[in-house]
């Protein structure tokens, strides 16, 4: 939940408390865990009294089509609310999670996909 305030562009102390309604010791545990995966920055932007905020690293970032993709799931199988529409900037429409091949950009679905490990993985 605090990523997904995160990708909606927070990144305030107080507004993942109010929003989420966690607990102090909980939002701290979780920041912290955060922070120290490298999935989040801790940094002041103000110096009297000293106040941080927390900013999305490029690990972090890089989650951003996880998350999508478990709000997708999320909402075919298991809200009782509308789904959550994305849309896109550049062309205003939606746009929804999708895996393509990195070569030819077809859809792939897990029936079509191999693993290959390097050596010494397993």
């Amino acid at each position: 939940m605090i990523l997904r305030e995160c990708f909606r562009g927070e990144r305030r102390y107080d507004h993942f408390r109010s929003k989420l309604g966690l607990g102090s010791n909980v939002l701290n545990d979780r920041l912290r865990v955060l922070v120290g995966e490298g999935v989040l920055d801790r940094v002041a932007y103000q110096d009297n009294p000293v106040r941080h905020e927390y900013r999305l690293t490029p690990k972090g970032a890089d989650l951003y089509p996880v998350l999508v993709a478990l709000m997708a799931w999320g909402d075919r199988y298991e809200n009782d609310v509308p789904p959550v529409r994305l849309i896109h900037r550049g062309c205003g429409h939606p746009a929804e999670p999708r895996m393509t091949c990195a070569h030819c950009a077809e859809p792939v679905s897990w029936r079509e996909m191999s693993a290959e490990f390097a050596p010494g993985a397993w």
